[in-house]
């Protein structure tokens, strides 16, 4: 690994708290429909709307409030109470709001790295809820480039690194999840580093273990130093 040039970090749940924040509010609006269908009903009905909207809206909040108002048409059969719709908005609106939250060790790790590589930010989600919480995080600066990706799959990662004049093995991916932030870059002839998160989108889960060469399994993110100065 230390022959690598760039060095991509995932941002929601690898360097700052994310999913908390959308379960939570995912409860929330489970709780106002409560009366129709039960708590665990309602979320399914929501991740079945989020996934079929996710060719059309993407990722990050607004496609979640989107999908709010969608699944409580459905499920209220167009009879919403306009309560219910706002109170969807409201927690859109929280989420955009929240507090960016550090996880331990980034910055430590990101101080270590600086000047010895070319450190990158390749996320999904919205352009400028992600441009928001970059800059809010007070890590911008280490940064050489910004990637916020409408996806990543295999082709979006080819682009990435074409763009920044690398090729694949020069270049590492680190972030919490393994079907978006290792297995694309595996597949192509990059390093994937996972370090996950407690907790995990259901859409981002993946059951078989990896075994590859260029594969590393982490507990925290301040474990990649050893690998790489």
């Amino acid at each position: 690994m230390k022959n690598l040039k760039v060095i991509a970090f995932d941002a929601d749940d690898t360097l700052w708290v994310n999913e908390p924040y959308f379960q939570a509010a995912e409860q929330k609006f489970c709780a106002l429909l409560e009366d129709y269908l039960p708590h665990h009903t309602v979320s399914q009905e929501l991740f079945k709307t989020e996934m079929q909207n996710l060719s059309l809206y993407g990722y990050g909040v607004k496609a979640f409030m989107l999908s709010m108002l969608e699944t409580a048409l459905r499920i209220t059969e167009n009879k919403a109470n306009p309560v219910i719709l706002l109170k969807a908005i409201e927690f859109g609106r929280e989420l955009l709001a929240k507090p960016i939250e550090l996880l331990d060790g980034v910055t430590e790790v990101l101080e270590a790295l600086k000047g010895k590589y070319r450190l990158v930010v390749a996320t999904k989600g919205d352009l400028l809820d992600q441009e928001r919480k970059l800059v809010k995080s007070g890590l911008e600066h280490y940064f050489h480039h910004i990637e916020i990706m409408s996806d990543k799959q295999e082709k979006d990662y080819q682009k990435l690194i074409r763009h920044l004049d690398c090729q694949p093995e020069d270049f590492l991916m680190l972030g919490n999840s393994l079907k978006s932030d290792v297995m694309p870059v595996l597949n192509i002839g990059g390093y994937g580093v996972h370090v996950p998160y407690h907790t995990t989108w259901a859409h981002e889960k993946i059951e078989h273990k990896i075994e590859h060469p260029k594969f590393l399994q982490l507990e925290k993110i301040k474990e990649i130093l050893p690998h790489l100065i």
